[in-house]
């Protein structure tokens, strides 16, 4: 198969579970700066880059120095958390490989910081599979299409081939700004909230080829 379609892939919620080390790491720290937190307020900034979550939860946008100071604590005490404490999600090494053999180009698109996506990706040995490593961590932050945008233009295929798996709403609200056809997991929210996805699943092990095919076909052969 020629290399005309690809995949973007998230990495926290889709590749990999991550969704509660990044809870109890910002639950340790930001009680040390006197900033409210809470599982619900976590829920409605996960997808989110840290200068957004941020401002979210300051109710105001977040100087360079905050974002520096407290985003880099919580990530330090992230990545420490990572080694031995995580494997891949259902369905993905799978897929990842199966894309790969069909000449899907891949990319991820998260909005994690590098650092956070290269000790992920070496935990699981995934570096090799992927034809770019997009962060969004300097790009305007999920619902805003960037990170998508970069990735696509980054393994040479437009919006309308590409698929996008996500598992957050701003991802998926992304997603669908930036023209992108989406399969959501709705491994952090329910499948009731990720609707305006194209296809959700509970899991990447119910993904079908049939599926992903109708998927990218349906909008390119009317």
């Amino acid at each position: 198969m020629e290399k005309k379609y690809g995949v973007l892939w998230d990495m926290d919620g889709v590749i990999v579970d991550t969704k509660e080390l990044h809870y109890k790491t910002w639950a340790e720290i930001l009680p040390d700066y006197g900033i409210p937190f809470s599982r619900g307020l976590f829920l409605k900034t996960f997808g989110m880059n840290n200068a957004d979550t941020l401002a979210f939860l300051l109710g105001r946008p977040s100087t360079p120095e905050e974002t520096n100071e407290i985003a880099g604590h919580k990530e330090a005490l992230f990545r420490q958390s990572v080694p031995g404490r995580i494997k891949p999600l259902p369905g993905v090494i799978k897929w990842i490989r199966r894309l790969k053999s069909w000449d899907f180009r891949q990319a991820i698109a998260s909005s994690a910081p590098m650092a956070n996506i290269d000790i992920l990706m070496k935990e699981l040995s995934l570096h090799d599979d992927f034809d770019a490593i997009v962060s969004g961590s300097g790009l305007p932050s999920k619902p805003d299409p960037s990170v998508f945008l970069e990735a696509a233009r980054r393994i040479d295929v437009s919006p309308e081939k590409c698929v996008v798996i996500e598992d957050s709403l701003a991802g998926v609200e992304a997603a669908k700004m930036g023209g992108f056809k989406c399969i959501a997991v709705s491994t952090t929210n329910p499948a009731s909230k990720l609707s305006n996805a194209d296809l959700v699943l509970a899991s990447l092990d119910l993904l079908t080829e049939d599926a992903l095919m109708r998927l990218l076909w349906k909008d390119m052969h009317r």
